[in-house]
């Protein structure tokens, strides 16, 4: 069988790597000078190549459509991408919340395996190459029209040319458009894993700032109800937040009912607790403790101990005590004050950041248009698809790359 993977990302070249064991003649296509773009920018260049959970937990952490993800999470897991690593000379690490690295802490090592997979297959890769057109007859793949206006003929297509997210990738939107004119149905597209615009007087004067272990929660004020909650790292920026606790929190809050609304009302607000680890009263005792150190100090002074110096102002500014007030003279009211600050830190969100900006998309192909058994369109026979392309999405932590390979390899097979 002759099959061509349109798309040289992680979910095209598992399609290939795929659908040659399978015993295929296998053509990848990729428009860009090289493969694997956006695979070397991920996990900030490290590549977070996945995820070390159980794979039952993989579909909690994909708030877009995760039971659609069930057989191709059981076709092709976190151990057989390990696996196929190793085999190709790279080992892995595991870091916090579970996420997997190479141990070189490079993401072009990752790559790499991939390319040198792609060789042991024979998989011929076409470069600089665009595909302008899928063709069919009677409602079956036939083969492809490339840009330079080449037909290439194939009995088996695999679209997998990722979603709008990072255009400077590659990543356009072409793929949504070869899929529509097949008749597929392409949900919006809206981003996801994208930073969040706030406040932006106090995120500036934030801004840099990088917070490690501290817990989020984000509500809605019309209904008093927490949309979100989470622990890690955040950091503010000049438009509002960012890190990978907020970038999470997107993908909760870009499906939510109203939410451009109530966003342009100011009604979703972002509460940070600051010192998670330490209840009200523990809190009191430590500042107890730092006050009758500094007792002789003026407030402004007073807070070194218990606050990264960026915020120090801020929180001064917000809790309207005197900054010149001694230590020594700050009443219990004005305790409780600050305690709430501390555990509540107050930032209203504004909106998202653009697409161009989000890790991944949210939206695209309609999952009910595809066999989740196969990555077959249930439209057009012999063409399939993989990765970001599909309406899936996950939370940060390796699961987005974990589905590109779970897809691209139950597509390829």
């Amino acid at each position: 069988m002759k099959t061509i993977v349109i798309g040289g990302g992680p979910a095209g070249m598992m399609a290939a790597i795929s659908a040659s064991r399978q015993g295929d003649k296998v053509t990848l296509i990729e428009k860009n000078n090289s493969l694997g773009k956006k695979l070397l920018i991920t996990g900030k260049g490290r590549c977070n190549i996945t995820n070390s959970a159980d794979m039952s937990e993989f579909i909690e952490n994909v708030p877009g459509n995760g039971k659609f993800l069930y057989s191709a999470f059981k076709n092709f897991t976190n151990l057989d991408i390990i696996k196929m690593l190793k085999n190709n000379g790279l080992e892995v690490k595991y870091e916090r919340g579970k996420r997997v690295f190479p141990v070189t802490d490079k993401s072009k090592d990752v790559l790499e395996c991939f390319i040198k997979e792609l060789k042991k297959k024979n998989v011929e890769i076409k470069l600089n190459s665009e595909v302008v057109e899928i063709e069919t007859n009677l409602g079956e793949v036939t083969g492809v029209y490339l840009d330079s206006g080449e037909l290439l003929k194939a009995s088996k297509v695999i679209l997998a040319t990722g979603g709008k997210s990072y255009p400077v990738t590659g990543s356009n939107g072409s793929g949504y458009k070869l899929a529509k004119k097949l008749g597929h149905t392409i949900t919006p597209i809206k981003p996801s894993l994208v930073p969040l615009i706030a406040d932006e007087i106090l995120c500036q004067k934030l801004q840099g700032l990088s917070l490690k272990n501290v817990r989020i929660k984000i509500k809605d004020l019309n209904k008093d109800k927490i949309i979100y909650e989470d622990f890690g790292e955040m950091l503010f920026t000049h438009f509002g937040v960012s890190g990978p606790i907020i970038l999470s929190s997107s993908a909760v809050l870009i499906r939510y009912k109203n939410i451009e609304n109530l966003l342009n009302e100011n009604k979703i607000i972002l509460y940070i607790d600051l010192k998670p680890a330490l209840s009200i009263q523990e809190l009191d005792n430590r500042i107890l403790r730092d006050f009758e150190e500094f007792k002789n100090k003026d407030f402004k002074n007073s807070l070194d101990k218990l606050l990264p110096q960026k915020m120090i102002n801020s929180i001064i500014e917000l809790s309207n005590i005197n900054p010149n007030k001694k230590v020594n003279e700050i009443t219990k009211e004005e305790r409780k004050i600050l305690e709430n600050l501390l555990k509540n830190f107050e930032i209203k969100l504004k909106g998202f950041r653009p697409i161009e900006e989000a890790i991944i998309t949210s939206g695209g192909v309609s999952i009910k248009e595809i066999d989740p058994k196969t990555m077959e369109s249930k439209l057009v026979k012999g063409l399939f698809f993989a990765g970001e392309i599909i309406d899936v999405d996950a939370y940060t932590g390796g699961f987005n790359l974990q589905i590109a390979y779970s897809t691209g390899y139950t597509a390829g097979r």
